[in-house]
């Protein structure tokens, strides 16, 4: 099911990343942005190491921002004019999609690309159309299913009511599914997507940026030990659950790193809600919003920290998890979605129930009463990093995806043509 990691390298493929919320140029920390942006920005990059031509189409939500602008050099960014020019909460964007899958096959015929990769449902839908129209594969990666989100918010699902069944259909009918873990994969099969439809291509980490090595964001002498939660503050990434575990934990401080710039933090409304619970937990005094911060600040605070925490309710893949080990940090997660396949419990760090404050705490609490554990788990975090999950790996195993669909759909017109294919050597 896993492609091969390290597939032979054939002719510079143009290959068009579709994201239609997740900008790779959006500022990270914010309701809608986060690791589906760092994945879409650091896979075009490493698909433009190996060679490859790369566009990312994503839709425009500013008046101010150019048509196209470069990521860097091989990856060009393409405004799509689709709804208001202005940001849109993506639950909110499904209207558009048919605008967005238009101007798709607009650019398209002009210059087809050789293979599309779609992110996240909404993109799979405008690409559905656009792709089949101009008979060019058709990759998916989801980020995140309808079914799971229904099945852990219920009536808080904001999702409009065609996600899943878009979500089943775009399974049934695209060349190939990326899922991100092997817990995807059974929730695929659950859905009715059959097994053989998908390959596991792990989100990455970028280890010369994440390292053990460098400088750390400032402390609070005042605590003895720092823990850090950081993400998208929304209810479901679980920073309710590490306050309420921070009232069985004297001498920590708890760090939370998302939302809005810090300077916007009292307008905030999640943010409005879990200052209650500090307040109410009785640790408000050591807990700290530090609001959104720049990518190039993101591994210092890292470094900064003795233990990460990551106790989402649900995470269909999780990025931090993997920078934090890449920086060789301890990671404490909750043993949902694709941190079932990241932190190694007992080797990279521990794994624990989701929801379960005394859990997290009494996890959190064997690690801080062992520097020497906490720093073998670090180095083997960082060791796992490196060699499994690097941006290089990933891109190569989603272009050998990529490859295996156009060589399946090249042996029909081979065979209509009377060309009989080499055996391979």
């Amino acid at each position: 099911m896993t492609p091969p990691a390290q597939p032979d390298r054939g002719r510079p493929l143009s290959i068009a990343l579709v994201s239609e919320h997740a900008s790779p140029l959006a500022a990270l920390g914010t309701v809608d942005a986060g690791g589906q942006n760092v994945h879409v920005a650091c896979l075009a990059g490493a698909l433009a190491d190996r060679g490859h031509r790369v566009t990312v189409h994503t839709r425009r939500d500013s008046r101010d921002l150019p048509d196209t602008a470069e990521l860097r050099p091989g990856v060009r960014v393409h405004h799509v004019d689709a709804g208001p020019p202005q940001p849109v909460p993506k639950d909110e964007l499904l209207p558009h999609m048919g605008a967005f899958g238009s101007r798709l096959l607009a650019e398209w015929r002009a210059g087809p690309p050789d293979v599309v990769h779609s992110h996240y449902w909404m993109s799979g839908v405008a690409s559905l159309t656009a792709a089949g129209v101009l008979g060019v594969p058709l990759l998916h990666t989801y980020h995140a299913l309808g079914t799971v989100k229904r099945r852990h918010q219920g009536a808080a699902d904001t999702s409009p009511a065609q996600r899943i069944p878009w979500e089943r259909d775009i399974g049934l009918r695209c060349d190939r599914v990326l899922a991100t873990c092997r817990d995807e994969v059974g929730e695929l099969i659950r859905m009715g997507v059959p097994e053989d439809r998908a390959d596991v291509v792990p989100c990455g980490v970028d280890p010369a940026r994440f390292h053990p090595d460098g400088p750390a964001a400032p402390r609070d002498p005042a605590h003895p030990y720092r823990l850090l939660q950081l993400g998208r503050l929304v209810p479901r990434k679980g920073a309710a659950v590490s306050i309420a575990a921070l009232s069985r934990l004297p001498g920590a401080e708890l760090v939370v790193v998302g939302g809005p710039p810090a300077e916007h933090l009292d307008r905030d409304p999640e943010v409005a809600r879990l200052r209650a619970a500090a307040r109410q937990a009785g640790v408000a005094d050591r807990v700290r919003f530090a609001g959104g911060l720049s990518g190039a600040d993101v591994p210092a605070v890292l470094r900064s920290a003795d233990v990460v925490l990551c106790p989402a309710d649900y995470e269909p893949f999780g990025i931090v998890p993997l920078e934090a080990m890449a920086c060789g940090r301890p990671v404490v997660a909750s043993a949902v979605g694709g941190q079932l396949d990241t932190v190694v419990h007992g080797e990279t760090g521990l794994l624990v129930p989701p929801g379960d404050p005394a859990a997290l705490a009494r996890a959190v609490s064997r690690l801080l009463a062992a520097p020497l554990l906490r720093a073998a788990y670090g180095t083997e975090a960082r060791r796992r990093a490196v060699a499994r999950y690097g941006w290089d790996r990933v891109a190569a195993a989603t272009e050998a995806s990529y490859r295996a669909v156009l060589e399946r759909r090249s042996r029909p017109a081979a065979a209509a043509l009377g060309v009989r294919r080499p055996a391979p050597a």
